[in-house]
This record gives structure tokens, sequence and C-alpha cells, in this order.
């Protein structure tokens, strides 16, 4: 009997567990805003060659905002869903093939590395986004 009761006891200390993280999680996570945001785009080739897309949006999120941008006509991509988002893979015809030389899109928020994939980076008033052609390196 005592048994059954220490498995009881864990079973509901476990659920509690994961009820608290998916409540500190959905308190803490990246909250988009609505309205009419300004933005700066930045697109950076493997030359170092910048062109620039300056405007404002309702996107909530960098993916939206791609798309908009495609709408527009200058700007184009293409991603694929993967296991973290969205991966993309081309930007203005320029594909990154990491499988032949390392060299993937990355995306810099402010100048920072991103922290999130394009579908789920929150679009903020004021930001500006670079999409960057690296090259891993191994060191």
């Amino acid at each position: 009997m005592k048994k059954n009761q220490k498995i009881i006891i864990s079973v509901v200390v476990v659920v509690a567990l994961i009820a608290v993280l998916l409540g500190v999680y959905t308190f803490f996570k990246p909250k988009a805003t609505t309205g009419s945001k300004e933005y700066t785009v930045n697109v950076v080739d493997a030359e170092g060659t910048t062109v620039t897309y300056d405007g404002t949006t309702d996107a909530q999120y960098l993916s939206e905002l791609m798309d908009e941008l495609v709408e527009e006509g200058d700007f184009s991509y293409v991603g694929e869903a993967g296991e973290y988002g969205l991966y993309i893979t081309t930007i203005n015809d320029i594909t990154a093939d990491y499988a032949t030389d390392g060299a993937y899109w990355s995306i810099y928020v402010n100048g920072e590395y991103g922290q999130y994939g394009a579908d789920s980076q929150p679009v903020t008033d004021g930001d500006e986004y670079s999409f960057v052609y690296e090259v891993y390196a191994a060191q």
C-alpha cells in the first residue's frame, strides 16, 4: 500500500511541476505587439553587400513581415519548416547550402544574434532585423 502512495504522490508532483513550467513559459514567452510598427530589414550577402528595406508593418512575427516584403516585389525568400521553425535557405535568389559549404542565413535583431526563428521572432516597433549570409568555420 505504501508503494502505491509513493507512486501517486510522485505522479502528482510531476504533474504539478509540468503545470508550473507551462505557466512560466506562457508568462515569459516572446510576445508580439500589434499595430503599426516601424522596421528596418537588412540583407547582407556573401560579399558583404547590404540591401536595406525600411517601412511600417502590422506583422506580429518576422516571417509575416518577410511575406509583406515579398508582396511589395523587391524581396524574395525560400524556407522550409523544420524542427526549430522556419529554416531560411534562400533570400533574394541567394541560396545558402549548409550541406555543401557550411553556409546559412543567420538572423540578427538590433545587431545581436537572434534567439528565435523567423516564424517566432516578434516584430517590435523600431527594431532592426538583419539576414546575414554566413559560413560556418570549424575551429
